[in-house]
């Protein structure tokens, strides 16, 4: 299992896109509607600190999420307009779960 979790803060400007290009993601991913693939997204209540939070059964489910053509949009929209640091990224281990992820 792979888990990542990834924060940032996007530009004030840029909330609503990025909400946007989130939600083609999840749309894209409910309609692949592969089991091994666990992704939400967060927003905190400074209305502009996402926070991204994914589990993976295994290396080739993130590469469904990777090369998945909405995934891709959003990075790139995200790196050009989106923030002025880059992201940061966490490699997680799971030590418990109350209910079975995979």
């Amino acid at each position: 299992m792979k888990i990542v979790r990834v924060q940032y803060v996007a530009k004030p400007e840029f909330v609503a896109q990025n909400k946007e290009n989130i939600s083609q993601v999840m749309k894209d991913l409910r309609e692949i509607n592969n089991p091994a693939i666990k992704y939400t997204t967060y927003l905190a209540p400074d209305e502009v600190s996402f926070m991204h939070f994914a589990q993976f059964e295994n290396d080739d489910a993130e590469q469904v999420l990777i090369n998945l053509p909405a995934f891709k949009h959003f990075q790139q929209e995200l790196k050009a307009h989106g923030i002025d640091a880059p992201p940061k990224t966490e490699h997680l281990s799971m030590v418990a779960s109350s209910w079975d992820i995979f």
